[in-house]
């Protein structure tokens, strides 16, 4: 495996810090944030530079009941060709269900959600990482997720459930120390058990990230500093192998360039401190308690991967409706967790939107969040964030929610800009010819 060194997430915001940042051997993107014909010009002065460029994607939703979307693989083939990755990264995660499996609407999380960790599911997620693997052409590395939730009757750990993914598909891993701290404050699984039992020698690189506690539930935010329990992981981590690449994660929330610095410093000293797997096994022996090759349901993409598939798609499309539509809990859910999981994925949504279409936050003003909450609830996502904001236009305009003239006009104008087939000409002859029309048409 190639060796990355250190390295950071690239952001916008932080562009112009990263480039002069010292001791950056490379940089993660996310994948859908580019545009393989238009560079930033950022990330070509450090790809000019001889630093390396990772593709990290989060909508494939690898771990969904449905095989992976053509369209998508080669959008994300497409990234990794114009960046010159040497390889590209995705989640072990679900983030769509519905649709033809279940003869349902389909829904959107917008969020990274935990696959269970059952056979079912691992035959599912072995069959579509083998189509991506095929359709991509560098070697793919998969995350392990943060979950505020756990799945009822699951059959495997996650030890146990990505040693059996790596035998059977040979992909690579990329462990995320931060969401194994997630999982230790969530779910009560010992950061140190999971590591034991993970093949290190399919490891890819690591994440490094914060996040924050409150009323016992760990937010893995990656707006906050790194806190030392993730460190104390990293560390356990570097004493079993020397991880090829170690990476921190800022999505929001950016600190001083100083700030970020020493928290670069603070992950080399980590590593540093777990010597790097100097003497230690790298190779694991496979995990307790008999979960291997054996133990799949199925190995063919006959009729039982089909009914896996069917019966997966019922799971988590009944889990998503509940956490996006309102509907009752599933059996075997903590109904809390579930609670705090929907907030979180209503809150995530108001604030991706309010990036996408940063004019309907300036135009509501305060009344932007608790709106956008209200018809969140009652309207899951069914096409993205770009289409979420035009449809909450749509109910602000057409629900009655808008009672203030100035605001309801300023909204259509909004919604009338980007709801067309075609941007609206901002011309002046246009633009006149517009409001002539507008004015015989009222007479």
């Amino acid at each position: 495996m190639e060796r990355l060194g250190t390295g950071i997430g690239w952001r916008p915001e932080i562009a112009d810090a990263v480039e002069r940042m010292p001791g950056i051997d490379w940089v993660e993107v996310v994948a859908e944030n580019v545009c393989p014909g238009h560079l930033p010009e950022s990330l070509r002065r450090l790809r000019e530079r001889g630093v390396t460029v990772v593709p990290h994607g989060v909508s494939l939703g690898l771990g969904g009941a449905e095989r992976p979307d053509a369209g998508r693989l080669a959008a994300l083939a497409e990234r990794v060709g114009a960046l010159g990755a040497p390889l590209v990264t995705e989640h072990i995660a679900f983030v769509r269900a519905g649709g033809p499996l279940t003869a349902s609407p389909r829904l959107e999380a917008g969020h990274l959600l935990p696959v269970p960790r059952t056979r079912d599911a691992l035959d599912v997620l072995c069959e579509n990482i083998r189509i991506a693997q095929d359709a991509l052409p560098v070697p793919l590395a998969v995350e392990n997720i943060a979950a505020l939730i756990s799945w009822p009757g699951e059959e495997m750990t996650e030890g146990q459930f990505l040693y059996d993914l790596a035998d059977r598909t040979g992909v690579r891993l990329l462990i995320d120390v931060a969401n194994l701290h997630t999982n230790h404050v969530n779910r009560a699984e010992d950061p140190a058990e999971a590591l034991a039992e993970l093949p290190l020698e399919a490891l890819a690189y690591v994440h490094v990230a914060g996040g924050f506690e409150r009323d016992g539930v760990w937010h893995d935010s990656h707006a906050h500093p790194v806190p030392q329990p993730v460190l104390d992981i990293l560390t356990d981590l570097a004493s079993r192998v020397s991880p090829p690449g170690v990476l921190l994660e800022r999505d929001e929330n950016f600190p001083e360039p100083t700030e970020l610095e020493g928290e670069l410093r603070a992950i080399r000293d980590a590593v540093e401190k777990g010597g790097g797997g100097a003497g230690q096994a790298t190779v694991s022996q496979g995990p307790p308690g008999g979960a291997g090759r054996a133990a799949s349901s199925t190995t063919s993409a006959g009729a039982p991967a089909e009914a896996a598939r069917q019966r997966l798609a019922l799971a988590q499309t009944a889990l998503l409706s509940a956490l996006v539509a309102g509907t009752p809990a599933p059996e075997g859910f903590d109904r809390v967790r579930l609670g705090v999981q929907a907030r979180a994925l209503a809150g995530k949504r108001a604030d991706v939107v309010a990036k996408v279409a940063p004019e309907l936050p300036l135009i509501l003003g305060a009344g932007y969040r608790p709106a956008f909450l209200a018809y969140a609830q009652g309207s899951p996502m069914a096409d993205g964030y770009r289409r979420d904001a035009l449809t909450f236009a749509e109910h602000l305009l057409f629900g009655g929610a808008l009672t203030e003239a100035r605001t309801r006009r300023q909204v259509r104008e909004w919604w009338l800009e980007r709801s067309g087939p075609a941007p609206r000409s901002r011309r002046p002859a246009v633009r006149l010819a517009r409001a002539t029309r507008k004015v015989l048409l009222r007479r």
